[in-house]
């Protein structure tokens, strides 16, 4: 009964927050909608912001649930498949719950502060991003994605940041492969949050194979090599 209830207060929570924006959530009008007494709704939220963790942890939950199994579908060594189904279960998953992709990814909620217990579902994704690349580095198929003498100069800077990521799953990767692999992710959720929040309405018409080549060109960005020659997609 317990674990209904609170199934039942997170659903009221989602359609508040879809119907009213994240920063209107209430305790007491989820406990009006479901019948209870204002302070009833307390025993299983302590507070607004706990009820916010919960959600944003579910959201990171299932994000990440939709990507490691996007990637378990395909073959271990078909690295660029691998990228690419990542990348498609991400704005996937993203379009199909906009209100808690906006939760996770969107504007923070004034006065809210996460707390440590949302870092690890936040950080699987972008860790199975990086096995991809990882896997493809160790592989022999991670390679520059352009010749040597047009390559930018990795300053000390980041050569430093690279080395730190290194030892978190990074291991084996070259530091320029690493700082590819950082501005791919940003491009992924860059392009992603333009799609869910409108950026992109009455200028693409097609924003599946804009999103699809977007994929690909950062895969090859990355240095990731197909395993097949790629035919031009109509």
């Amino acid at each position: 009964m317990r674990a209904e209830l609170i199934q039942e207060i997170k659903d009221e929570a989602r359609r508040q927050m879809a119907q009213e924006g994240a920063s209107s959530l209430s305790l007491r009008a989820i406990a009006r909608h479901l019948d209870m007494v204002s302070s009833g709704i307390y025993r299983y939220f302590k507070s607004r912001d706990e009820l916010l963790t919960a959600l944003i942890v579910d959201a990171y939950e299932a994000i990440a649930s939709a990507v490691e199994t996007a990637d378990g579908r395909c073959e271990r060594t078909d690295f660029a498949g691998r990228w690419s189904a990542c990348c498609h279960a991400v704005r996937a998953w993203a379009l199909a719950h906009p209100h808690e992709y906006a939760l996770i990814y969107g504007s923070p909620v004034p006065g809210y502060n996460a707390p440590k217990e949302t870092a690890p579902p936040a950080s699987r994704v972008p860790l199975t991003l990086v096995a991809v690349i990882h896997d493809a580095a160790e592989a022999g198929k991670l390679r520059r994605p352009v010749a040597a003498e047009m390559s930018p100069t990795l300053s000390k800077s980041a050569a430093i940041e690279a080395a730190r990521l290194e030892a978190i799953g990074f291991n084996g990767v070259s530091d320029d492969a690493i700082i590819r692999s950082l501005a791919a992710w940003t491009q992924l959720f860059g392009a992603v949050n333009f799609e869910v929040f409108g950026r992109l309405s009455d200028i693409i018409e097609d924003a599946d194979a804009v999103f699809d080549q977007s994929v690909r060109e950062m895969s090859a960005f990355v240095g990731i090599v197909e395993s097949k020659p790629s035919a031009v997609r109509e």
